[in-house]
Protein backbone atom coordinates (compact mmCIF):
# COMPACT_ATOMS: atom_id res chain seq x y z
CA UNK A 1 0.00 0.00 0.00
CA UNK A 2 1.24 3.51 -0.51
CA UNK A 3 -0.26 6.20 1.28
CA UNK A 4 0.44 9.97 0.46
CA UNK A 5 0.54 12.39 3.20
CA UNK A 6 0.98 16.41 2.53
CA UNK A 7 1.07 19.46 4.17
CA UNK A 8 3.68 22.54 4.55
CA UNK A 9 5.54 21.15 7.65
CA UNK A 10 7.12 24.96 8.43
CA UNK A 11 9.13 24.75 11.86
CA UNK A 12 9.01 21.34 11.99
CA UNK A 13 6.87 19.99 15.79
CA UNK A 14 6.00 16.45 17.25
CA UNK A 15 2.69 16.94 15.98
CA UNK A 16 3.72 16.57 12.44
CA UNK A 17 5.87 13.24 13.40
CA UNK A 18 2.54 12.17 14.85
CA UNK A 19 0.72 12.84 11.67
CA UNK A 20 3.34 10.86 9.47
CA UNK A 21 3.52 8.29 11.53
CA UNK A 22 -0.37 7.60 12.04
CA UNK A 23 -0.65 8.17 7.95
CA UNK A 24 1.59 5.13 7.25
CA UNK A 25 -0.55 3.29 9.33
CA UNK A 26 -3.33 3.83 7.47
CA UNK A 27 -1.62 1.29 4.97
CA UNK A 28 -0.56 -1.26 7.19
CA UNK A 29 2.39 -2.93 8.09
CA UNK A 30 4.23 -2.38 4.48
CA UNK A 31 3.23 0.20 3.70
CA UNK A 32 5.27 3.28 1.90
CA UNK A 33 5.01 6.48 3.24
CA UNK A 34 5.19 8.85 0.02
CA UNK A 35 5.14 12.58 1.63
CA UNK A 36 4.49 16.06 -0.69
CA UNK A 37 5.38 19.37 0.67
CA UNK A 38 3.49 22.35 0.13
CA UNK A 39 5.13 24.80 -2.64
CA UNK A 40 6.39 28.25 -1.10
CA UNK A 41 3.51 30.14 -3.25
CA UNK A 42 0.61 27.56 -1.70
CA UNK A 43 1.93 27.99 1.88
CA UNK A 44 1.41 32.16 1.32
CA UNK A 45 -1.58 31.55 -0.41
CA UNK A 46 -3.67 29.42 2.11
CA UNK A 47 -1.54 30.28 5.39
CA UNK A 48 1.51 32.45 5.93
CA UNK A 49 4.68 33.50 4.38
CA UNK A 50 6.80 29.84 4.97
CA UNK A 51 9.61 30.55 7.78
CA UNK A 52 11.55 27.54 5.83
CA UNK A 53 11.68 27.27 2.34
CA UNK A 54 10.23 24.68 0.17
CA UNK A 55 13.81 23.31 -0.36
CA UNK A 56 14.81 22.87 3.37
CA UNK A 57 11.30 21.34 4.39
CA UNK A 58 11.67 18.84 1.95
CA UNK A 59 15.00 17.80 3.26
CA UNK A 60 13.83 17.77 6.99
CA UNK A 61 10.63 15.35 6.04
CA UNK A 62 13.11 12.94 4.37
CA UNK A 63 15.02 12.87 7.36
CA UNK A 64 11.87 11.41 9.28
CA UNK A 65 11.76 7.96 10.29
CA UNK A 66 8.07 7.25 9.03
CA UNK A 67 9.18 8.68 5.56
CA UNK A 68 10.22 6.89 2.71
CA UNK A 69 9.91 9.49 -0.21
CA UNK A 70 9.44 13.09 -0.41
CA UNK A 71 8.33 15.06 -3.29
CA UNK A 72 7.36 19.27 -3.28
CA UNK A 73 4.06 19.50 -4.89
CA UNK A 74 2.93 21.56 -7.53
CA UNK A 75 1.49 25.18 -8.00
CA UNK A 76 -2.18 25.21 -8.60
CA UNK A 77 -3.24 21.55 -9.93
CA UNK A 78 -3.14 19.59 -6.78
CA UNK A 79 -4.51 16.53 -7.87
CA UNK A 80 -1.25 16.56 -10.31
CA UNK A 81 1.21 15.04 -7.97
CA UNK A 82 -1.21 12.21 -6.99
CA UNK A 83 -1.63 11.31 -10.05
CA UNK A 84 2.17 10.78 -10.50
CA UNK A 85 2.43 9.19 -7.95
CA UNK A 86 -0.84 6.84 -7.65
CA UNK A 87 -1.53 6.23 -3.64
CA UNK A 88 -4.00 4.12 -2.24
CA UNK A 89 -4.87 6.08 0.07
CA UNK A 90 -4.38 10.02 0.77
CA UNK A 91 -3.46 10.56 4.70
CA UNK A 92 -5.86 13.43 5.93
CA UNK A 93 -4.59 15.13 9.04
CA UNK A 94 -6.60 15.77 11.81
CA UNK A 95 -6.17 19.73 11.56
CA UNK A 96 -6.16 20.03 7.98
CA UNK A 97 -9.47 21.66 6.34
CA UNK A 98 -10.18 19.11 3.95
CA UNK A 99 -13.96 18.02 3.45
CA UNK A 100 -13.06 14.26 2.86
CA UNK A 101 -16.41 13.78 0.99
CA UNK A 102 -15.23 16.67 -1.40
CA UNK A 103 -12.23 15.67 -1.84
CA UNK A 104 -13.30 11.82 -2.43
CA UNK A 105 -15.50 13.06 -4.52
CA UNK A 106 -12.77 15.41 -6.88
CA UNK A 107 -10.52 11.93 -7.26
CA UNK A 108 -13.35 9.82 -8.18
CA UNK A 109 -14.57 12.51 -10.93
CA UNK A 110 -10.42 12.67 -11.93
CA UNK A 111 -10.26 8.22 -12.13
CA UNK A 112 -7.83 8.57 -9.38
CA UNK A 113 -8.51 5.22 -7.22
CA UNK A 114 -6.97 6.76 -4.11
CA UNK A 115 -8.91 6.53 -1.08
CA UNK A 116 -9.11 9.82 1.67
CA UNK A 117 -9.00 8.98 4.90
CA UNK A 118 -8.68 11.10 7.98
CA UNK A 119 -6.12 10.49 10.82
CA UNK A 120 -7.64 11.05 13.90
CA UNK A 121 -5.49 11.21 16.04
CA UNK A 122 -3.71 15.12 17.16
CA UNK A 123 -0.28 15.80 19.09
CA UNK A 124 -1.89 18.46 21.80
CA UNK A 125 0.61 20.64 23.59
CA UNK A 126 1.76 24.05 24.11
CA UNK A 127 3.56 24.04 20.97
CA UNK A 128 1.70 21.97 18.87
CA UNK A 129 1.40 24.27 15.59
CA UNK A 130 4.12 26.09 13.72
CA UNK A 131 1.99 29.56 14.47
CA UNK A 132 2.27 28.86 18.34
CA UNK A 133 5.81 28.47 18.03
CA UNK A 134 6.09 31.66 15.68
CA UNK A 135 4.12 33.48 18.11
CA UNK A 136 5.66 32.27 21.05
CA UNK A 137 9.02 33.71 19.39
CA UNK A 138 7.70 36.79 18.67
CA UNK A 139 6.53 37.09 22.55
CA UNK A 140 9.62 35.91 24.39
CA UNK A 141 11.99 38.10 25.73
CA UNK A 142 14.96 37.48 24.26
CA UNK A 143 18.06 39.78 24.42
CA UNK A 144 19.22 41.21 21.07
CA UNK A 145 23.04 39.22 21.83
CA UNK A 146 21.20 36.04 21.99
CA UNK A 147 20.12 36.34 18.69
CA UNK A 148 22.85 36.96 16.82
CA UNK A 149 24.07 34.32 14.37
CA UNK A 150 27.02 36.09 13.07
CA UNK A 151 29.56 33.69 15.37
CA UNK A 152 27.99 30.50 13.75
CA UNK A 153 30.12 27.78 13.01
CA UNK A 154 30.84 27.56 9.42
CA UNK A 155 31.98 24.83 7.68
CA UNK A 156 33.40 26.59 4.94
Amino acid sequence: MKVMATGAFDLLHPGHGLYLEKAKELGGEDAVLVVVIARDSTVKKKKRIPVIDENQRLEMIKYLKPVDEAYIGYDGDMFKIVEEIQPDIIAIGSDQNHDIAKLQEQLDKRGIKAVAKRVKDYRRGELDSTCKIINRIKHSELEEKNLDCTNVINDD
